[in-house]
């Protein structure tokens, strides 16, 4: 039977993984921020920023990820513990994704270098202060271990989906009718997408705090899916 020391033992490393997805979050959530000033304002500065968060983050993903595959190893975790650990893998392979989206829009603001928008910047700065509420919305309840916090990340999901789709059409229209703006338009349409793309991983987080809570897998439209573990 496992002793005292342990059980302490494995707390500390949970709360240790508990930390790094904190951690990690803050990061990303910052890339995010960044990356979307960097286009809006043209501020060059602010891509180094995210590139250099970009390294910081790639690494953290690894240490991470090491690190909750040697507790597997090591504690042989079961039910809800198992779950947890399980979760801060997915956890991180979100956040290290949502780096990359950050990266793909700071990039964009090079291709602008200090241009003009085409359309004007408010609404493409609506979307992302949505999804940025999202992001840390998310990284708060994995932390709380906040399952309410997923149906509302759904519904706020739904409303980032109805703003992709109307700045996108509205980019397509502009091609048509200014293209001599059309490489400008395009790169605008791929920043609205990956700001889109970084919602869709903030729920995922989300989702993940069921799985570990209730043991449950709400992924891809799936309700009450029962556990594997």
């Amino acid at each position: 039977m496992p002793s005292e020391h342990t059980y302490k033992a494995f707390d500390l490393d949970i709360d240790t993984l508990r930390g790094s997805v904190t951690t990690m979050g803050g990061l990303v959530e910052r890339q995010f921020v960044r990356s979307v000033d960097a286009v809006r304002y043209g501020d060059l500065r602010r891509v180094m920023d995210v590139l250099t968060d970009e390294h910081t983050v790639n690494r953290m993903h690894i240490e991470t990820d090491l690190r909750c595959n040697q507790l597997i190893a090591k504690r042989q975790p079961i039910a809800v513990d198992l779950r947890e650990t399980i979760a801060v893998i997915h956890s991180i392979n979100d956040l290290e994704r949502i780096g990359d989206e950050a990266k793909k829009i700071a990039l964009k603001a090079q291709h602008f270098n200090g241009r003009e928008l085409p359309i004007n910047p408010d609404k493409i700065q609506r979307m992302a202060d949505l999804v940025a509420e999202m992001l840390g919305a998310a990284i708060d309840a994995f932390v709380r271990h906040d399952t309410a916090v997923s149906k509302r990340l759904a519904e706020r999901d739904r409303e980032v989906d109805g703003l992709r789709d109307d700045l996108v059409e509205e980019l397509i229209a502009r091609m048509s009718a200014e293209p001599t703006k059309v490489s400008d338009l395009l790169a605008l349409v791929f920043v609205v997408q990956s700001i889109e793309r970084v919602g869709d991983h903030a729920k995922n987080i989300a989702e993940y705090v069921i799985h570990v809570v209730e043991g449950i897998d709400t992924r891809h439209g799936i309700d009450g899916l029962p556990p594997m573990v």
